[in-house]
């Protein structure tokens, strides 16, 4: 029995590090999510009544009763009651509209606290409901709150390591291929694998023995001989924008499937595409699949900023220390930059696609100011990084302003003070000098959710961004669940009749235009008739 937990949690593990490489950042907690819930309706330890109430919300009508509740506004009583309301007729919830309505100040608590995810419900409901089911409570109270409950969700049954995506590793996605096996990048908005890319070349020394194009229009030969000359020499081929090149797509999936194990071991073929319905199915599934783009998360930009930085080249300065303790700050603000777009308008007004190269350029200008001057010039690299390299891109006048304060409370001299901080919490700071080991500890010990204050924010300015994508996530859930469902409770066809039937029966008949026309006729004296009778007619098609 032993033995055959550890073999699951070892291809569970390894069926979530395959899959995550190829995910969107927004998609890999919703993976870990899912994949819990998979697992646990295998256990028959998941109802699949209150998963489908916690993914559709109540349906049907009732009567909504005045609003009792100063903390909850009256635009919100309706959606907010018919929840309750909802919840109470599900077994596991009976009687807790009315204890609600008994213990209103109770609830408040859970209400107005800054961490309502984990806060502990009133009399036995902490203890009676499980996780999943105070996860629907929290949906009734606090739906900002509902990402952070899905991510404690994991934690508890598979474990934190399944919420922590982890870093791309080229070397592993190239143990992965063979040269009959493609290497896919699927490519986002500001997102270029090109750096990345490079450096495996150079790291497997592959320099003269890579060709690239970009494809489009009149490249398409140029493509098809380069495959011919890497399968039978040996090589490595990029075909960059795939998705500029939809008609030889047709093409490249037929060169593919025709790849033959017997070519040269050491070939092969690295694609990059935006997502496009265009691309071959086939070439896709038989591929191997990576994104590219910023980690989600203050402490996961961070680490993948750290996971590229050997100990060579950490310590690749005359000044070694000094370099260490700037760089830190730099590859922070290259996280809060990055991480700020998550509080939509608030964060910046306009959404930038900054990039690891602009933090590539930062850490080279950095290492050669440290080694050519004797002091540290930090108006020159607060000015470099805020206004070129990153700054470049800022358009807005407002971010201009809060890019260079940004910067500045991290490239100051401060920062070798040892009670300099980057927050008021105290938790963020650039610690001590050290190898890359060190650096990569001490973020693996920083929050995995960062607080607002980190940012200069309040608690609540991220409350609007929380309920939009728990709104997204949900959605996003309930679409690709199965279109009928096994076990207990009912199939989602049932449901739909139903809910069919209830808007049926709620419809009015339509108007007779015959009586409607009888009596308001169409005269010169009464012209508002002839709009009443075209509303008529437009009402009864609306309805009918």
């Amino acid at each position: 029995l032993e033995r055959v937990k550890n073999l699951n949690a070892y291809f569970t593990m390894s069926l979530y590090k395959n899959v995550c490489r190829s995910l969107f950042e927004r998609h890999k907690l919703l993976f870990s999510f899912l994949l819990t819930a998979k697992i646990l309706f295998g256990d028959n330890a998941l109802d699949p009544v209150e998963w489908r109430y916690f993914l559709t919300g109540p349906t049907g009508e009732i009567n909504i009763i005045p609003n009792p509740l100063t903390w909850i506004s009256d635009k919100e009583w309706s959606s907010f009651y018919r929840m309750l309301y909802g919840l109470n007729q599900l077994p596991a919830f009976e009687g807790l509209e009315k204890y609600f309505f008994e213990n209103t100040d109770l609830f408040r608590k859970v209400y107005d606290s800054v961490d309502a995810h984990t806060a502990k419900f009133p009399g036995d409901w902490d203890t009676k409901l499980n996780s999943f089911q105070k996860m629907m409570v929290i949906k009734l109270l606090r739906s900002d709150k509902i990402i952070l409950s899905m991510r404690n969700f994991v934690i508890e049954h598979l474990g934190e390591a399944f919420t922590r995506p982890p870093v791309l590793n080229l070397q592993e996605c190239f143990n992965d291929s063979t040269n009959c096996t493609p290497l896919i990048f699927i490519l986002s908005q500001g997102s270029d694998p090109k750096s990345d890319f490079d450096k495996l070349v150079e790291e497997m020394d592959m320099n003269n023995r890579v060709t690239s194009t970009s494809l489009g229009q009149g490249q398409a030969k140029k493509a098809e001989t380069m495959i011919e000359d890497a399968k039978q020499k040996g090589g490595w081929v990029l075909l960059q924008n795939c998705h500029l090149s939809i008609s030889w797509m047709p093409s490249l999936e037929v060169i593919v499937e025709n790849f033959n194990p017997d070519n040269s071991k050491d070939f092969r073929l690295w694609l990059t595409s935006m997502p496009t319905p265009d691309f071959p199915v086939s070439t896709l599934q038989n591929s191997v699949k990576m994104t590219i783009e910023p980690p989600s998360g203050l402490k996961a930009n961070l680490l993948r900023s750290y996971h590229g930085l050997d100990d060579k080249e950490l310590n690749n300065s005359n000044k070694p220390n000094t370099f260490k303790k700037l760089l830190f700050g730099f590859c922070f603000f290259h996280a809060v930059v990055q991480d700020r777009r998550k509080f939509g308008p608030v964060g910046w007004n306009i959404l930038y696609e900054f990039s690891n190269e602009d933090l590539g350029v930062c850490t080279k200008q950095l290492r050669l100011f440290i080694d050519e001057y004797e002091e540290v010039p930090y108006k020159v690299l607060n000015y470099l990084g805020a206004e070129i390299n990153y700054g470049g891109r800022v358009t807005d006048d407002k971010d201009k302003r809060l890019i260079r304060i940004i910067l500045a409370d991290y490239i100051c001299p401060e920062v070798f003070q040892e009670n300099y901080k980057f927050s008021s919490s105290g938790l963020y700071y650039s610690p001590a000098p050290g190898g890359q080991d060190d650096y990569l500890d001490f973020i693996n010990n920083l929050p995995d959710v960062p607080n607002p204050e980190v940012f200069g924010m309040h608690d609540n300015a991220e409350i609007i961004t929380a309920q939009a994508n728990t709104r997204l996530t949900l959605d996003l859930v309930l679409s690709i669940q199965p279109r009928s469902s096994g076990g207990g409770g009912k199939s989602r066809e049932d449901q739909i009749l139903e809910l069919v039937e209830f808007l049926q029966g709620k419809t009015p008949p339509n108007f007779d235009i015959d009586l409607v026309m009888k009596e308001y006729p169409v005269k010169y004296e009464e012209s508002m008739n002839t709009v009443l009778i075209q509303e008529v007619m437009r009402y009864n098609k609306l309805i009918t």
